[in-house]
């Protein structure tokens, strides 16, 4: 009960921001390859009149690309977004968004000029409110249109090059549903023939910027639903666990008794339908996912492929993954070898670091465990554990770079698979990311992990403190010497003092002699150099 009056409570506070903007789905917009849409305080182009951006052309890197993709000019997400637009607002200083109306990350405030730090927690150390008001968060997401976002239902050529646009409504969190599949979905290349191998948010080195991004755009549309501008996504940590300890009716959902592939009636998430899973059937039709409902949430955690996955990840398994220097290597794939990228996404062994295509370990592992939708990666984000689990996977990520701290040139800036070099653009954001723009540490974005902060405290509990102790303890003696000295230091000045007052006088008597030979001045001369 309490749930159903928070969530009818939050209703009225309806706003939304996402990634095809609804103000650049019309033909003009896609005929012209314009999307720089007016900001609703002054009217203007990408609020310029305010000073806030201005509508400029795209500058797309020009960095050669891995060989994983052979084809050229056959999908839409090459060279993002330059299919649907070349040009863009490019907002100024701490403005951001797709017509520069939002504040960048760690910024708040009308004019963006407050800054922020939000601290995200782990699920269980929320309070019973905090709790259910993030529950409550994530229902009213699902039954929220967006307002300024919509889909595109067919490619950019379906579409008549722009002058036949195919873009449908849809709500809040299944447009972060819908922008996961699209990211990852296979290439359509005509008739039946699609390719698979190609993924521009995960097998690469752009897997960890990317959710970091979607993260943070998910954080900062439930802020703007709810009116909640201290909203976090909370982390569970999932180490060292035997088994799904969120999976219960109080968190995300218990197993249904009826049916173990589905979850417990008492879950308002058994209610909830699921999108662009069936992506045969999308292949088949050479189409693209339109958003319809396609059947009921599916989770049987613990009931998956043992073979592949045999338990979850380790405490040691990941202080492993922590301790490789490399961020990439070799190939930049999934067969990438001491990578930390490609360890931590499940690809290479939390072991040895070798990949090994017959496990999924680490962030794979999780996915694969709960056995259901959140086991295929185009459908995997329509399970709500999906935002828990990779908060957690962003905190690992986190940790290996304040342990390391890598330069964004460590980032590689060439011959990555498509989609995946430095400054390339994530896909499908609009406004524009580059995926370097996310190689930096989460306080410079304006969050931070409570289990991090922890660490931080207890790197001054073991190193810093000890000393601070010890010096507190020979502080007496300390002040006893600097007392001592400062008594010797006033007895010398003093016995200085006389000396030179004395040698003043003798000066004075021998101004009144002859003047030195010429042998006897040099002479002199050498003794006061000595």
């Amino acid at each position: 009960m309490l749930l159903a009056a928070l969530y009818c409570l939050l209703w009225s506070f309806r706003t939304s921001t996402g990634h095809f903007p609804r103000a650049c789905a019309s033909s003009k917009s896609l005929m012209e390859k314009e999307c720089c849409p007016p900001w609703r305080g002054d009217g203007s182009p990408c609020g310029q009149l305010s000073g806030r951006g201005a509508c400029q052309d795209i500058v797309l890197s020009n960095a050669p690309l891995g060989p994983q993709f052979p084809f050229t000019g056959v999908d839409d997400r090459e060279s993002w977004p330059s299919v649907f637009y070349n040009r863009t607002c490019q907002c100024f200083g701490n403005f951001m968004g797709f017509n520069c109306g939002n504040c960048r990350f760690g910024f708040w405030g009308p004019n963006c000029t407050e800054k922020r730090l939000l601290v995200r927690k782990n699920i269980f150390d929320l309070s019973v409110p905090e709790k259910n008001k993030f529950l409550a968060y994530l229902n009213l997401a699902k039954h929220t249109t967006s307002p300024d976002y919509v889909i595109p239902t067919g490619t950019y050529s379906q579409m008549n090059n722009g002058s036949n646009p195919k873009f449908n409504d849809i709500n809040i969190y299944d447009l972060f549903v819908w922008m996961h599949y699209y990211v990852s979905r296979d290439t359509l290349l005509g008739g039946s023939q699609v390719w698979r191998d190609i993924d521009f948010a995960h097998e690469a080195p752009g897997f960890l910027p990317w959710h970091r991004l979607f993260l943070l755009l998910w954080e900062q549309e439930i802020q703007k639903l709810t009116g909640d501008e201290n909203f976090t996504i909370p982390y569970w940590d999932w180490r060292d666990a035997k088994s799904c300890d969120i999976c219960t009716d109080e968190y995300m959902g218990g197993r249904n008794p009826a049916n173990p592939n589905l979850l417990s009636p008492a879950s308002f998430f058994s209610s909830w339908q699921i999108i662009c899973t069936r992506l045969e059937e999308y292949n088949s039709q050479q189409a693209l996912c339109d958003g319809t409902p396609e059947g009921p949430l599916l989770r049987n955690p613990g009931n998956h492929d043992k073979a592949r996955t045999p338990r979850l990840p380790s405490s040691a398994d990941v202080e492993f993954c922590l301790s490789l220097t490399q961020y990439e290597s070799d190939s930049m794939d999934k067969a990438a070898n001491f990578s930390f990228r490609n360890t931590l996404e499940g690809f290479a062994s939390p072991l040895t670091g070798i990949a090994d295509a017959s496990q999924s370990s680490m962030h794979n592992a999780l996915h694969i465990y709960m056995n259901g939708t959140m086991s295929q990666v185009q459908g995997s984000a329509n399970d709500p554990i999906f935002l828990l689990h990779h908060a957690f996977v962003d905190s690992i990520f986190e940790q290996w770079l304040r342990r390391h701290h890598p330069l964004q040139e460590v980032y590689p800036e060439a011959n990555a698979p498509i989609g995946h070099n430095r400054e390339s653009y994530m896909v499908p954001f609009i406004p524009l990311y580059r995926n370097g723009d996310f190689f930096i540490s989460s306080r410079d974005l304006g969050y931070d992990y409570s289990n991090l902060q922890e660490s931080d405290r207890d790197i001054f509990q073991d190193y810093i403190k000890p000393y601070l102790e010890q010096a507190s303890r020979i502080w007496p003696w300390l002040m006893g010497a600097a007392v001592v000295g400062s008594v010797l230091t006033a007895v010398l000045g003093g016995l200085t003092s006389l000396l030179c007052h004395r040698h003043k006088r003798k000066q004075l008597l021998e101004e009144k002699q002859p003047l030195l030979m010429e042998k006897d001045y040099h002479s002199l001369l050498y003794q006061t150099h000595l």
